[in-house]
């Protein structure tokens, strides 16, 4: 089973690093970009499963580059974090892709928790993937029987 790969996108540079501390300390490998633009890049790079994107970040706030990211890389599931959470930018990350919504500031542990129910839930949709794409490749159930009887 494949291992998690998370991105922190956040302008302040302190949560950034005090998040990836500790959630190195838990055994997971963080990558962090200080901006949305820095974000995008990263995920040219890197395969990320899971982004932790803040909402107020000065350029391109935390809607645009999730906006950005689910029309680039679709299967990235994207968890919001904001300390100015309104009802109207939750509905907004929500609609716009958003997994799941976080204030802060968060516990790591339930901050922890909302990444692997992402990441369970993109190893879910992976799956129905794999299987519809060989279902096309080899038939129906039946078909293959059917092949498999024949002389």
């Amino acid at each position: 089973m494949k291992e998690m790969k998370m991105m922190l996108v956040d302008d302040e540079e302190r949560f950034l690093s005090t998040t990836k501390k500790l959630l190195a300390r838990k055994g997971h490998d963080v990558l962090t970009a200080t901006s949305g633009p820095e974000a995008l890049e990263m995920l040219r790079e890197h395969n990320i499963h899971v982004v932790i994107l803040d909402v107020k970040m000065p350029g391109m706030d935390g809607i645009a580059a999730l906006k950005q990211i689910k029309r680039q890389y679709p299967m990235v599931e994207v968890i919001m974090l904001t300390g100015h959470a309104t009802a109207e930018s939750a509905v907004e990350g929500l609609k716009s892709g958003a997994t799941d919504y976080l204030m802060k500031p968060t516990d790591i542990e339930e901050l922890l928790g909302k990444a692997e129910e992402a990441f369970e839930k993109r190893k879910r949709l992976e799956e129905k993937i794999r299987v519809a794409q060989m279902r096309t490749l080899s038939g129906s159930p039946r078909d293959i029987i059917r092949e498999t009887e024949e002389p």
